[in-house]
């Protein structure tokens, strides 16, 4: 499998890089001989009989639990550890300059 140089130009469009036309003749050299790297141990094996998986871990799906409603904080738990409060609120400096310092 190489790079063609059309697949480079394209990869550098979407990495936002120019290439001049040198640059481009250098990279797809260079990313091609990278590709070869990789594969090399690759080819070198005997993979008659194994089937190609897309995923590592086969027919693995969801594993992630059910959702299961939990209480939630009481409010006097929620305000514990507020640095100021007013009643049921927590009390934040203003961020937005309409003249109150809260």
């Amino acid at each position: 499998m190489s790079l063609s140089k059309k697949q480079v130009s394209d990869i550098a469009d979407y990495a936002r890089i120019a290439l001049t036309d040198e640059e481009l003749d250098e990279m797809t050299a260079y990313m091609n001989d990278a590709v070869d790297n990789v594969l090399a141990p690759i080819r070198g094996l005997d993979l008659t009989g194994v089937e190609p998986v897309f995923h590592p871990i086969g027919d693995l799906s969801n594993v992630m639990r059910e959702d299961e409603p939990v209480p939630g904080l009481s409010l006097e738990d929620a305000l514990r550890n507020a640095g100021d409060r007013d009643g049921r609120s927590f009390r934040v400096p203003s961020i937005l300059g309409n003249g109150g310092d809260r």
